[in-house]
């Protein structure tokens, strides 16, 4: 897996032009889903997807606390 911290992601979903579209934390949703699937694949190391899936747990409640624009601020630059 490439990405490894919460700004990592944030600027993925930004490099995307999807915030018109999807919200920040629908993203997040979907990328949790996508990785808990492969987890399921036994051919693939597990730790790097339980790093991601607890990445993307934080990043959720960052957003629920502080909203989307706060945290799309702060992990952007």
């Amino acid at each position: 897996m490439g990405i490894k911290t919460m700004s990592e992601y944030v600027k993925f979903y930004v490099g995307l032009n999807m915030q018109g579209s999807i919200g920040l934390l629908s993203f997040v949703n979907n990328e949790r889903l996508v990785l808990k699937h492969k987890l399921e694949n036994k051919n693939l190391a597990k730790e790097p997807i339980l790093h991601g899936l607890r990445i993307l747990d934080d990043l959720t409640n960052e957003i629920q606390s502080f909203g989307e624009a706060a945290v799309l601020e702060k992990y952007s630059k």
